[in-house]
């Protein structure tokens, strides 16, 4: 059974600053829109469940037909060294896009290996 998922990682503006698709369907430009949409809709939702709590896992905030939006809410993000790195750099801008290709590389690891 082909399965599909959609990791963002979101700015505390609401701005994505990283999306990946990972799974094993095959991707669709459409189901790109539709994860963004979905993402949006939700945000607003987790906003709220954020002050109500202090649980840094919200597991489901929201569904949408088979889709599952499942939320960690997070100060700073520590999974790598040189993520962190990363955030540390006085040359970052906060909000901006990550472009890493290593950082995009160990996500779709990490996605195949626990998805």
């Amino acid at each position: 059974m082909a399965s599909t998922a959609c990791f963002v990682i979101v700015s505390k503006n609401d701005i994505p600053i990283y999306e990946a698709e990972v799974g094993s369907a095959p991707k669709k430009e459409e189901l790109a829109y539709q994860h963004q949409f979905i993402l949006h809709a939700a945000l607003d939702v987790v906003q709220d469940l954020a002050w109500t709590t202090n649980a840094m896992f919200l597991k489901s905030v929201d569904r949408f037909n088979d889709l599952v939006v499942s939320v960690y809410v997070t100060a700073v993000l520590c999974c790598e060294c040189s993520t962190v790195q990363i955030f540390l750099n006085p040359l970052y801008l906060p909000g901006s896009r990550i472009t890493s290709s290593h950082f995009d590389t160990k996500v779709r690891a990490l996605a195949r290996r626990y998805l």
